[in-house]
């Protein structure tokens, strides 16, 4: 992958989120978590747990068992996100990339460096590169083992940004959800907004995003506002 140029190029890093902007993980997330929040007696609705996909599995289940008045400790946490996880590894097969994002990557590839940055655990986002083939594209991935807050904070993008050696505001950060376009904000990245998560158009649009496109698979739309001076 060739190093950063800041003298060419307005973009040097292209970074990615993962959960419903590069594979179709919604019905994966929401089935787990009604498996194991079941188990604890714990009702939410699939919509509650949709519009909170982006802020991390943990946050995810903490915010539902205090939804529900159910206390809880770290170690009960702990205990419980290793169970989530495991629903998630039998779910692997059932989660899709959606269409066009091989081709996307593939375009972008040696253009500028790639990374993935997500909220989703690293045993799980391992199993689904492997089981998807496109690990190779990122220089480098990021998930939520590896950062204390999570989104709409900038850490996760900022943690992304330092380990591809670009400045955060050489990064265009694509996203679904709305708690992604504000991380991108804060951490003072560009942002492309795709409503193929839980979030329509308008409600993206509420945060301001730089691009909306209506998908993935609208690679040219992405391509000119990445590379157009690259």
């Amino acid at each position: 992958m060739i190093g950063c140029n800041k003298e060419k190029k307005i973009f040097e890093a292209v970074i990615f989120d993962w959960d419903g902007t590069l594979a179709d993980t919604r019905d994966a997330i929401v089935l787990s978590f009604q498996k194991l929040l079941g188990g604890l007696g714990c009702r939410v609705s699939d919509a509650y747990l949709e519009k909170q996909i982006g802020i991390g599995a943990r946050n995810m289940l903490k915010n539902a068992l205090a939804t529900s008045k159910m206390s809880f400790n770290d170690k009960d946490i702990d205990k419980l996100m290793e169970e989530y996880k495991n629903y998630r590894v039998k779910l692997a097969d059932q989660v899709e990339l959606f269409n066009g994002v091989r081709d996307l990557l593939s375009s972008l590839f040696t253009k500028v460096k790639i990374g993935l940055a997500t909220m989703s655990n690293r045993k799980i986002i391992n199993i689904y590169l492997k089981k998807t083939g496109i690990r190779h594209f990122f220089d480098n991935v990021i998930t939520a083992d590896e950062v204390q807050l999570p989104k709409p904070d900038p850490q996760i993008f900022l943690e992304c940004a330092m380990s591809l050696k670009c400045h955060p505001e050489r990064c265009v950060v694509l996203e679904d959800s709305i708690y992604g376009i504000i991380a991108a904000r804060k951490a003072n990245m560009k942002c492309i907004a795709i409503p193929s998560g839980a979030y329509s158009v308008e409600k993206l649009r509420t945060e301001n995003p730089d691009l909306i496109v209506f998908s993935i698979n609208d690679k040219e739309k992405i391509l000119n506002f990445v590379l157009r001076a690259n």
